[in-house]
């Protein structure tokens, strides 16, 4: 029988409180009350929790939410109109590891010692040994916890690897509350390139691959130069996580009494633009449409399978990105294609096109088809809306940065109120309502100028009111001290806190 959690969160919790619950009652509680059943008792049977977190995938990319797509996503749509739509959410940075390392622990990663910028292959494990994760919570709830895809997050306990142990490795996504895993250690364009299931190298990278320039710049769509293992094939990687994801579907039905968590967190857009060949020119924005095409294609046989071994109706779906694409200007004007949905900037920077992300829920029976929600929602909320709805117990001082929008989903106003922005260099920006307050000039990220210095009676800030400047062109510091002040107190109270 395994353990309701694992010693390394136990250690933790004798030096604090008892374990709170993550809400007063489920959803499935207060679902059965409304029929009359008795309300406040933790539900027997949770739903099962598919997520799929895209790589640099942007809010403009599936043509539900832009109809002017030029790439066709009849999958990802299916979800957003059988569900809801969030028009407000966002990534917790604008970078890949950051977002990893928040959505999984529903804490900012600007907490640890990751300020700025991403891991890489031989760094080491980024969660803290004694940090509780969602995967964590929801296995001792009694769900089974899968992690199939992109990591990101560093394997092994020391800060940097010196060489991939044959044996396995001493931390990952098999010691940080994941059943089974079958992983790629870092982006599909970093090396090693590998695949590590449950810790252990399926084969080490003993190989050696040649660095590829950007499609762009007329290379073959962009990987690093470094260690790979015998017969591992960029353009077969995103397909096979999808097989290995199918597979745990299946599997999973023959324990109808186990409810599980797949976290699904998929290679792709993100560079290498090298689509298979049957998704070759299934779009008309290039190979990185292409790339799209075949993640819905991927997405559709999990519908599929869900469907086939009858789970549909048991399982909440949530597909979402890590972070704004990485997109440029030039790109939207040569394809007619906006990827990140008219908002400023792109993938790493601290403006709205680098962390406003698609945001899906597809729940039958709980959400309404075809909703909308303008609630304001981060990926790290993902873990106490999650424990919330499972009626699982979050120890307390973990989550610290997360908060349930359960109410939104229910067709409320949701909870939050501010939210914390964070660029690939570390610049911070504070959401709160309809402002924006930025802590510098620039846009802290790939869209240049990165960082700048005020130029004489000129603000050294930036605030936006994103009802009336969804766009973020007209920067009004200096005509709200009053409202720049708090914001600035606010934003220093939360990273202080």
């Amino acid at each position: 029988m395994r353990p309701r959690l694992p010693a390394r969160v136990l250690a933790t919790l004798l030096l604090s409180s008892l374990p709170v619950p993550a809400a007063s009652g489920s959803v499935l509680a207060a679902a059965a009350e409304g029929d009359g059943d008795g309300g406040g008792e933790r539900p027997a049977r949770p739903p099962n929790v598919l997520l799929v977190l895209a790589d640099d995938l942007g809010a403009g990319d599936p043509r539900v939410s832009n109809p002017a797509s030029r790439i066709e996503t009849p999958s990802i749509d299916r979800i957003a109109r059988e569900g809801m739509r969030f028009v407000d959410a966002h990534s917790s940075s604008a970078v890949c590891s950051p977002t990893r390392y928040a959505l999984l622990t529903g804490r900012y990663a600007w907490r640890t010692r990751m300020k700025q910028g991403v891991l890489w292959g031989d760094d080491g494990l980024l969660i803290e040994p004694s940090r509780p994760t969602v995967a964590d919570v929801l296995r001792a709830r009694g769900y089974r916890t899968a992690c199939i895809g992109k990591w990101h997050l560093g394997l092994g306990a020391a800060e940097k690897i010196t060489e991939v142990p044959a044996d396995g490795f001493d931390a990952g996504a098999h010691t940080v509350g994941f059943d089974e895993s079958l992983l790629l250690p870092a982006t599909l364009d970093i090396p090693p390139y590998m695949y590590v299931r449950d810790g252990v190298p399926e084969a080490l990278p003993t190989e050696w691959t040649e660095g590829s320039a950007r499609r762009w710049d007329g290379g073959g769509g962009f990987w690093r130069a470094g260690p790979m293992a015998p017969g591992f094939d960029f353009v077969d990687c995103q397909l096979r996580f999808g097989r290995e994801a199918v597979r745990f579907v299946e599997a999973r039905a023959e324990a109808p009494d186990e409810p599980w968590f797949l976290y699904f967190p998929l290679t792709a857009p993100h560079t290498p633009w090298v689509p298979a060949e049957r998704f070759v020119g299934a779009s008309e924005a290039g190979w990185y449409g292409d790339l799209v095409a075949e993640i819905d294609w991927v997405v559709g046989t999990l519908l599929e399978a869900l469907e086939r071994t009858g789970q549909a109706d048991d399982t909440i779906v949530i597909f979402t990105s890590d972070n704004g694409s990485h997109w440029r200007s030039r790109d939207v004007r040569r394809y007619g294609h906006d990827a990140n949905l008219g908002w400023r900037g792109m993938k790493a920077d601290i403006h709205e096109g680098g962390h406003r992300v698609p945001f899906y829920v597809r729940w039958p029976g709980r959400v309404a088809a075809g909703a909308k929600s303008d609630a304001l929602v981060g990926l790290n909320d993902l873990f106490a809306t999650l424990a919330e709805i499972a009626g699982a117990e979050v120890p307390a001082g973990a989550a610290e940065d997360s908060v349930s929008f359960l109410d939104a989903l229910r067709g409320g106003r949701g909870a939050r109120v501010d939210l914390v922005n964070h660029s690939y260099d570390g610049m911070f920006a504070l959401r709160s309502g309809r402002w924006k307050m930025i802590e510098g000039l620039g846009s802290g990220g790939f869209t240049m100028p990165a960082r700048r210095a005020a130029a004489p009676g000129e603000p050294e800030g930036q605030l936006y009111d994103l009802l009336e400047d969804p766009a973020e062109q007209r920067n009004v510091w200096g005509e709200h001290e009053r409202r720049v002040a708090a914001m600035r107190e606010r934003l220093a109270a939360l990273r202080g806190g």
